[in-house]
C-alpha cells in the first residue's frame, strides 16, 4: 500500500525587505522536495501583503506576478483554511514572517510548521532582546548600546555622547529587527555615526550599535554554525564567511561573487567544539526549534569568540551556508528538508499534549 503523501504548504515572499531572498530560498526548497513523499502547495505573499495560491503563487515565485488585488484576507483564508495542510514550511525571511507574527497565525490555525515558535522567532529577530537572553546564559557578547528611534530624533547629541563614551570606533549600526544585513552600516569614526543611525532608523524603531571586533586595524573573522533539532539540538561543523567588502552586507551576500564561504572554517578541533557548544547554548537560550544558523565574530588577534546572533530562518538555497554546513556534516539537502518537516510534526504533536482548560 502506497503511503499517503504529506500535503506541505511552502510559504514565501512577504512584506519584508528580504522578499526577493525568500523567493530564491523557496524555489530551491520546492525543487528539492521529494514529490513521492510530498504534495507541494505553493503559497505566496506579495510585498503588499496579498496572499496568493495556485498559478498566482507560482508567478510570484518567478517574479512574474502582475495582479493588483488587495483582497489579502480572502487569499489567506483559502490558503490556510481550505483543503487541510499537514505541514507549512514558512520560507520567509525578516519582518512579518520570521519575527513571530506568522508563527502566531499558524498556531491559531493549529497547523504544524517548520522552525521556531512565536517566542523563539520573535526573540531571534529582535537583536536587543536576543542579546539579553544570551547574556542571561552567560554567552560572550561584544559591547553594544541600544537606542530607540524617538531618542535619536529628540536629542541626537545625547545619543552620540552615550555611544562615544561607551564604545570604541569602528562601530556597526543595525536595525534591531531585520536580517540579511539590510540597513547595517559601519561607522569608522564619530563623524560617520549620525548617517549610520539615520539609515538604521529607516527600518526599525530600535537601533543596536556594536563595537567592532578587531578594532580599526583588523577585521573580525565571521564564523557560522548550523543547529538542527527541537529539545535535543545538534550542531554542524563550522564555516567561515570571507566577505569581499569590509563586512558581509547585503550586496556581499547576494550580489558579489568575490565573497567566499569556507567550509570547514579554519579552526582547530578545540575551537570547532567551542563554537558548536556555544551555538547549541545560543539556540536553547532563545528557545529556538527546528533550525537556526548561529553567527559568531572571532577576534583575529586574541582568537576570542563573540556571539553575534541567531537566524531562525536562514537563507535556504542549495548553496546557502546553512544547507552547505549540513551537507559538509553528512546530511544532503533533500534529507535536511525531510528532517525539518519531521521536526515540525514532532513539535506540533508535543504541543497537542498541552491542556488549555481544566474541563
Amino acid at each position: 500500500m502506497t503511503a499517503k503523501k504529506l500535503r506541505v504548504g511552502v510559504l514565501f515572499g512577504g512584506r519584508s525587505g528580504e522578499h526577493e531572498v525568500s523567493l530564491v530560498s523557496a524555489a530551491s526548497v520546492m525543487q528539492a522536495m521529494d514529490r513521492t513523499k510530498y504534495e507541494v502547495v505553493p503559497i505566496g505573499i506579495t510585498k503588499q501583503g496579498v496572499w496568493l495560491k495556485g498559478t498566482d503563487a507560482e508567478a510570484l515565485l518567478k517574479n512574474k506576478y502582475t495582479g493588483k488585488s488587495t483582497r489579502a484576507l480572502e487569499g489567506m483564508e483559502a490558503a490556510l483554511f481550505g483543503k487541510p495542510l499537514d505541514v507549512i514550511f514558512p520560507v520567509l525571511h525578516g519582518t512579518f514572517g520570521e519575527d513571530g507574527t506568522m508563527q502566531g497565525l499558524l498556531d491559531l490555525a493549529d497547523v504544524a510548521y517548520v522552525g521556531s515558535g512565536v517566542l523563539g522567532s520573535a526573540a531571534g529577530m529582535d537583536k536587543g532582546i536576543m542579546k539579553r537572553m544570551f547574556a542571561d546564559s552567560r554567552l560572550p557578547l561584544v559591547k553594544h548600546v541600544e537606542v530607540m528611534r524617538y531618542e535619536w530624533e529628540q536629542d541626537p547629541k545625547k545619543v552620540e555622547k552615550v555611544v562615544h563614551s561607551a564604545l570604541k570606533y569602528p562601530v556597526f549600526v543595525k536595525p534591531a529587527n531585520l536580517g540579511s544585513s539590510v540597513g547595517i552600516s559601519k561607522a569608522h569614526e564619530e563623524s560617520e555615526l549620525p548617517a549610520a543611525i539615520h539609515e538604521a532608523a529607516k527600518f526599525d524603531r530600535k537601533i543596536i550599535i556594536e563595537q567592532g571586533v578587531g578594532g580599526k586595524r583588523h577585521k573580525a573573522r565571521e564564523i557560522e554554525c548550523a543547529v538542527l533539532g527541537n529539545d535535543e539540538p545538534i550542531a554542524s561543523i563550522c564555516g567561515e564567511v570571507v566577505p569581499a567588502k569590509e563586512f558581509y552586507d547585503y550586496d556581499a551576500k547576494y550580489n558579489d561573487a568575490a565573497s567566499e564561504l569556507l567550509i570547514p572554517a579554519k579552526l582547530d578541533h578545540t575551537q570547532m567544539r567551542q563554537v558548536q557548544e556555544m551555538a547549541i547554548r545560543a539556540f536553547q537560550s532563545v528557545e529556538c526549534s527546528g533550525l537556526a544558523r548561529v553567527d559568531f565574530l572571532m577576534d583575529p588577534l586574541t582568537a576570542h569568540f563573540y556571539l553575534n546572533e541567531v537566524n531562525t530562518m536562514p537563507g535556504f538555497t542549495s548553496i546557502s551556508m546553512y544547507p552547505k554546513l549540513w551537507e559538509a556534516s553528512g546530511m544532503e539537502y533533500p534529507v535536511l528538508i525531510d528532517r525539518l518537516i519531521q521536526l515540525a510534526q514532532e513539535r506540533h504533536a508535543d504541543k497537542k499534549r498541552n491542556l488549555y482548560s481544566k474541563s
